[in-house]
């Protein structure tokens, strides 16, 4: 895993993003560590979706820089850019965007084998972290798992390449209380557990409040709301 010398898995700066007329992204600043979680909050329209996606390289910034494991993404060109991103991004969706006729474990390997995995170790991969993650993987198809089992494979999947970051939109979303804090230990425990940096955008402050760090975005600019070090296994 490539890092920052300050241990930065990711460290944009000055992102300025805007369209038709109306400005999303304003000088925005964001860095996130190794081992570390932050959560993102911000009213519909923020620019939480915007940012996510210039995070992911879907869309370019027209000012400022955004280094993911060492590496300027604004710089890359398209096919370096989705190599880059499948080597050192994890996503994990609000609807865990699963194939739901595969099983979890098809589901999980099948990450590792867009990225040019060998099968058998692509498998053995997402077993181990489908263990971890007590998902029942071998031959329940996806689509009747619970919903937190669900997001648990989407875990998985985002793992499975060792990413430096992995980004989570919304990844409580879509579940019933008991399920979301269960999710939410699992989640924020990630950082520690696999030395990766976590971003998650989420509209839900009680949610936000167990990452290590708590900021909002309002106007297109970033600002601390407080630093809870609630982060991991509770």
């Amino acid at each position: 895993m490539s890092v920052g010398a300050d241990g930065a898995v990711l460290d944009a700066e000055g992102v300025h993003y805007s369209v038709a007329g109306r400005t999303l992204l304003d000088g925005l600043d964001l860095s996130v560590r190794a081992g570390e979680s932050v959560a993102v909050t911000g009213p519909s329209g923020s620019g939480k979706s915007t940012l996510l996606m210039c995070l992911l390289g879907l869309v370019t910034p027209q000012r400022g820089a955004i280094r993911i494991a060492g590496a300027d993404i604004t710089t890359l060109r398209e096919r370096e850019l989705a190599r880059h991103r499948r080597s050192h991004v994890g996503m994990v969706f609000q609807f865990g965007e699963l194939l739901p006729e595969l099983t979890p474990l098809e589901n999980t390997a099948m990450a590792a084998l867009l990225s040019g995995v060998a099968q058998k170790e692509a498998y053995a991969r997402a077993e181990e972290l489908l263990t971890e993650l007590k998902v029942p993987y071998k031959k329940t198809p996806t689509g009747e798992l619970s919903g937190g089992e669900r997001q648990r494979t989407a875990v998985a999947r985002a793992l499975i390449n060792q990413p430096a970051l992995v980004l989570a939109d919304e990844p409580t979303g879509a579940l019933d209380s008991a399920t979301r804090d269960e999710v939410a230990t699992m989640l924020f425990s990630v950082p520690q557990r696999w030395g990766c940096g976590l971003l998650v955008v989420t509209h839900d402050g009680t949610i936000a409040n167990r990452a290590d760090r708590h900021v909002g975005l309002t106007a297109g600019k970033l600002s601390g709301i407080h630093a809870t070090g609630a982060g991991g296994d509770q």
